[in-house]
């Protein structure tokens, strides 16, 4: 794995954490190419169902390691090729079956916010802060992350973040749609665990192929396809669906086996 990221595993869970506490997880150009690799390594690995991202320390992460640009972004190729980079470590994220989870404490800003909006949920400890910052730094924001996060809060709070640069608590985040839930550190830990192990114990035909359907809406998608039609069969005619049905009849907990 590459400096400043750590992948481990427990149980049925993988938990990906951005490791630089002493620079706030700032993500390096290294990271960020890293995590296509991390997400295509859960998405092959049956054992896996849940991909939890979070941060090392005090902070999920304050953004892309601004101490690198000098050498990465002096010019307009150099800008072009890190932030293809970046798109495609967002694209890999929104792009998972598997369901994601950003588990998010402290500072969440720039990439860092950038990468929770790419996740499927957004559970954070009261105390975090938000905010995405290309005005600060005379950049345009990424066509993919722009996209996901107009769709995720509406454009009204998408133009507040992107144009101002402000941040906002964890409350406002919730408030707006930008969080999921948000809990006291006593039982932060505790919750965003007990989401994963609910996702993980539902039928994963229906997880993943859900999953991809909402991502072929939120791009924009109007009307089912053949893609569509194939994962509604598939779960149709699949083990999940008839253990689920006899186990709602026998008033018992299913047992899914799709993997």
């Amino acid at each position: 794995m590459v400096d400043g990221l750590e992948f481990t595993r427990d149980g049925e869970i993988g938990l990906l954490t951005f490791a630089r506490p002493e620079k706030k997880n700032a993500i390096t150009h290294g990271m960020w190419s890293a995590i296509p690799d991390v997400v295509t390594e859960v998405e092959a690995d049956p054992a896996l169902k849940v991909l939890v991202l979070t941060g090392a320390g005090t902070d999920f992460s304050a953004g892309a390691d601004i101490s690198e640009f000098g050498r990465l972004r002096s010019s307009a190729e150099g800008a072009a090729a890190y932030d293809k980079v970046v798109e495609n470590a967002v694209r890999a994220l929104s792009g998972m079956r598997k369901p994601s989870i950003a588990k998010i404490r402290g500072n969440c800003i720039g990439g860092g916010c950038q990468i929770s909006v790419a996740c499927d949920f957004r559970f954070a400890e009261h105390g975090a802060r938000f905010g995405i910052t290309p005005a600060k730094l005379g950049i345009v924001y990424g066509f993919l992350s722009t996209r996901q996060l107009v769709s995720l809060i509406g454009p009204a709070h998408a133009r507040y973040f992107l144009l101002s640069g402000l941040l906002i608590d964890s409350t406002r985040a919730r408030e707006i749609g930008l969080l999921n839930d948000a809990f006291e550190p006593g039982t932060f830990e505790q919750e965003v665990t007990a989401f994963a192990e609910t996702l993980c114990a539902r039928s994963q035909a229906s997880v993943r192929g859900m999953n991809r359907v909402i991502e072929k809406i939120v791009a924009g998608q109007q009307d089912s396809d053949a893609e569509f039609d194939a994962i509604w069969s598939d779960a149709l005619h699949g083990d999940d669906y008839a253990e689920g049905v006899a186990a709602f009849l026998a008033r018992r907990t299913p047992k899914f086996t799709y993997r």
